[in-house]
């Protein structure tokens, strides 16, 4: 059973999504369980990890780097590059260049967890990448769209520290006390991720619905793009530096995957509502592909 919901991740995501479409009324009232549903999952991951995994990270901080390079170099041009190509509106540009300004978002550990990834380098990775745009958002904010916004950075602190740091290390001290009780756990908490995923992806396109009508298919050749080249190209630079397929997925999905709600945020403080539609639908997205990233490279080495 739990091979099973596993093995057709993408399915209950796309299955789940489109009645959350439908009737978001059913998932609305359920937006402040998110918290618990990433919570949970990341409790999960920490339950597989002991804490040398982490030390490894640090001892070999070379991916690390790569990852932030790519995240913040890349991301913002390829936004930019893109807009320009398709011509999108003003307001839509603005958008997908505050998406790729953006740090990682957290959804990226889940997907990794599911990819067999390197789990602790995507969490070092993600909470870098966000002490690190604490900076560089605004002045990649500044530098493409000249105007200066401010990044809530304590709030974003203080959401990875509830998110992923306190339930991670959470598990990760429960596998060093009792792992030997904890096998069955360990088989059950990813068909757990998966249900929680797949619920989180409901319950975004629901709170979304209103914006995602209005989409058009150039916004969506965009954001399809701009993930697609972050996937493509935290992979391959990896791979072409001589680093390991798992580290080289690791990275892809940290680069690919960006933290789209503060994205949004930013768009409708210091924009307009429509310059939230790229991270509105780059949401939704980027946890669709995601899953299918994670169902196909969950069955290689």
């Amino acid at each position: 059973m739990s091979n099973t919901i596993t093995r057709f991740f993408p399915l209950w995501a796309i299955l789940l999504s489109a009645v959350a479409y439908v009737l978001p009324e059913l998932f609305i009232p359920l937006k402040g369980s998110l918290f618990f549903l990433l919570g949970l999952v990341m409790f999960g991951m920490g339950i597989s990890l002991k804490a040398r995994d982490f030390l490894a990270v640090i001892k070999s901080p070379k991916p690390i780097i790569l990852g932030l390079l790519l995240q913040f170099l890349c991301m913002p041009f390829f936004a930019w590059a893109l807009s320009s190509w398709l011509q999108l509106p003003l307001m839509l540009a603005t958008g997908m260049l505050l998406v790729g300004a953006s740090p990682g978002g957290t959804a990226s550990n889940v997907i990794c967890y599911l990819a067999k990834g390197n789990v602790a380098l995507s969490i070092t990775v993600t909470a870098m990448s966000t002490l690190v745009a604490v900076v560089a958002t605004p002045f990649l904010s500044f530098l493409y769209l000249s105007q200066q916004v401010d990044v809530p950075a304590m709030k974003m602190l203080i959401d990875i520290f509830k998110i992923i740091i306190l339930p991670v290390t959470a598990g990760i001290t429960c596998n060093q006390l009792f792992g030997r009780f904890l096998k069955t756990a360990r088989h059950i908490f990813p068909a757990v991720s998966v249900l929680s995923i797949v619920l989180i992806i409901a319950i975004i396109v629901a709170l979304n619905q209103s914006r995602l009508g209005d989409i058009g298919l150039l916004l969506v050749t965009a954001v399809a793009l701009h993930n697609a080249l972050g996937l493509l190209v935290g992979y391959w630079v990896p791979r072409m530096l001589g680093m390991d397929k798992k580290t080289s997925k690791t990275l892809a999905i940290e680069v690919g995957m960006q933290n789209s709600g503060l994205a949004v945020a930013l768009a409708v403080k210091y924009f307009s509502p429509i310059a939230a539609l790229p991270g509105a639908l780059f949401s939704l997205w980027h946890n669709l592909s995601g899953a299918l990233l994670a169902s196909a490279w969950s069955r290689l080495k």
